[in-house]
């Protein structure tokens, strides 16, 4: 798992031009899919989605999520029913649930301590730079948690709404947890459609049945449920719809 996720990048030979036709066919390859043929998925398949999507960007590198990937045909099937029995939960042949956490946003900073101190290929200099900059994320974490801000950032928010993407108080630490986790959401799903996998990101669920089914802490925040398999022949694939390009890009 180490050297997939210290995997070079992709040698300066390879032709842009390649690369290019190569994402656009697997970005329209990778649609919302309701109906897999239940066939078995490899666990290794599994794990090098789930390794390229732990690729994906997040705020100071905090990573404040984890992957739940459901294994277990008992805890699958009640998974499944806490999504209301979706099509795409009942029939996938794995179940992947993003959850974030401020235990899992904590053991990240912690992680990426002990990385900065043992990483040879960091100078000293740059040590010294995290070094202080892991002090300042752990100080704004705990000033950030402190119940206070929650009346505060209501009332801000309601007076101008770009407040509430502030992570200050409980409310807004979970909205800037969850945006985060979608990064890793989206790696997840075009990798997924890289491995000629199928999958579908399903917000229909009782979050409450889930994470009590997966014993989650208390404040952890579950963004989506994602179902991986692959579809039937019969798949229902319609023609893809988006906003105008004109209309979803606004050029200043």
């Amino acid at each position: 798992m180490d050297t997939l996720l210290a995997k070079a990048p992709a040698p300066a030979t390879e032709s842009t031009a390649a690369a290019w036709v190569v994402f656009r066919a697997i970005n329209a390859y990778r649609r919302a899919v309701r109906d897999f043929d239940g066939s078995p998925v490899a666990d290794e398949d599994v794990r090098a989605v789930l390794a390229e999507a732990q690729l994906a960007p997040s705020s100071n590198n905090l990573q404040p999520y984890r992957f739940h990937w459901i294994k277990d045909p008992s805890l699958k099937g009640e998974v499944a029913a806490a999504c209301h029995n979706q099509r795409a939960a009942a029939n996938a042949s794995a179940l992947i649930v993003v959850v974030a956490s401020s235990i899992s946003r904590k053991r990240s900073l912690d992680g990426l301590a002990k990385h900065v101190e043992s990483c040879p290929a960091l100078s000293e200099a740059s040590k010294t730079y995290h070094r202080a900059h892991l002090k300042t994320l752990r100080r704004f974490g705990y000033i950030g948690e402190l119940p206070l801000w929650t009346p505060l950032m209501a009332l801000a928010s309601w007076i101008d709404p770009i407040w509430m993407l502030l992570p200050l108080g409980h409310s807004c630490t979970r909205h800037w947890m969850a945006r985060n986790s979608l990064f890793a959401a989206q790696t997840l799903l075009l990798a997924a459609a890289a491995k000629g996998l199928d999958s579908c990101p399903m917000e229909g669920f009782h979050a409450r049945k889930v994470a009590r089914l997966l014993k989650l802490p208390r404040g952890a925040v579950i963004p989506l449920v994602i179902a991986l398999g692959r579809r039937t022949p019969d798949a229902r694939i319609e023609p893809r719809w988006r906003v105008p390009f004109d209309a979803a890009v606004v050029e200043h």
